[in-house]
């Protein structure tokens, strides 16, 4: 069997078994049984819905770390999973069960790629949910193999592209309140929907504001993303709350970012703090980043959202993301993958532990 058969035969067999966030433990059982057919340097350990694989160990290399994540988005698909030209279909296949299947991959086929260097591989659970519910946290917390590495690399899909830092991401509840009254007599109350307009109109005229991080440029945005209020009709309505989404670029601190949203609201509504995720920088000059953009990655980029290289750097671990699933297919419906893609990632993914294991 060929390299591009072998992985498009694991990645089916990946994106074959459910794993919408919530519901991994099948697919969590899955990976851990075929694990167990592998010559592995120890146990594999087992944290709720996620596992902790130590590849190799004793060789006096780097100790790197490869994550990714095993649930996926619920989306529609028009079939169950399949190849269509030089594409996969399937539940995940970019997000990010392409990754996974080049995890799969270096136990199975490809454990002379990690010889020299200490590998522990994580596949995790929750990570598209919410922050405090991914179980990456836990993991990190409990397993000294897991926090213990000289870099990690999330398996985000990148197009095969090495994308550094991760902006951070904070949510709030505004709550603009009023008082009611019929719709008839507005004059007798206070409509918290108007009170929220010339919030919103200087939302609507806020510019990104960027900043240039080891050449690279991250953007401070925020967004309105939800809203809800109103009692009827014809009810002058007493509460209008708004969801905003902040992205903040590596550079600034959660306290920092929720100074930058108060400041935005300036006393106009209440603020409740739903979820609060921390940047990461981009650590573009270490000398394990280096080696991965000199083993043929395509492109360096910013990047524009949240992951868990936050998580890692929290921890002080510098963190990457690098994967090959397509980044434009993630979440999407009819969800799919290049197959290209994949092999070339596998050969990248040799490529830079080949370099670092002789250094």
């Amino acid at each position: 069997m060929s390299v591009e058969e072998r992985l498009v035969e694991t990645l089916l067999w990946l994106c074959r078994i459910p794993s919408p966030t919530g519901e991994e433990r099948a697919l969590c059982d899955a990976v851990l049984e075929r694990l167990g057919r592998a010559k592995l340097a120890g146990a594999v350990r087992r944290y709720g819905d996620s596992l902790v694989v130590p590849v190799t160990r004793g060789t006096g290399g780097p100790k790197l770390a490869i994550a990714g994540h095993l649930d996926v988005v619920r989306t529609s698909h028009d079939g169950p999973p399949r190849v269509e030209g030089d594409k996969l279909y399937g539940p995940g296949a970019s997000d990010m069960k392409s990754g996974l299947a080049l995890m799969l991959d270096l136990v199975e086929d490809g454990r002379e790629a990690a010889e020299g260097i200490d590998l522990t591989l994580i596949f995790y659970a929750r990570e598209e949910g919410p922050y405090v519910d991914n179980e990456l946290g836990p993991v990190l917390d409990a397993d000294v193999d897991a926090r213990g590495a000289e870099l990690a690399v999330c398996m985000e899909p990148s197009d095969n592209k090495l994308s550094l830092g991760a902006s951070g991401s904070l949510h709030a509840r505004v709550t603009f309140e009023g008082r009611t009254a019929h719709s008839a007599r507005p004059w007798q109350g206070e409509n918290a929907i108007h009170k929220a307009g010339p919030f919103l109109a200087e939302l609507g005229k806020l510019e990104p504001r960027a900043v240039v991080l080891d050449g690279l440029t991250y953007r401070t945005v925020t967004s309105v993303t939800l809203a809800e209020g109103g009692r009827g009709r014809n009810v002058v309505p007493d509460a209008f709350t708004l969801n905003i989404n902040h992205r903040f670029s590596p550079d600034t601190s959660i306290e920092g970012a929720q100074r930058d949203v108060e400041a935005l609201v300036g006393g106009r509504g209440r603020i409740e703090w739903t979820d609060l995720s921390p940047a990461a920088p981009p650590h573009a000059s270490h000398p394990l980043v280096v080696a991965l953009r000199e083993a043929g990655v395509p492109a360096v980029e910013a990047k524009q959202a949240w992951t868990d290289v936050a998580r890692f750097a929290t921890l002080g671990v510098p963190a990457v993301n690098w994967g090959p699933g397509e980044n434009a297919q993630a979440h999407q419906r009819n969800e799919w993958t290049s197959i290209p893609k994949l092999v070339e990632g596998r050969s990248i993914l040799h490529r830079w532990l080949g370099a670092i294991a002789r250094r």
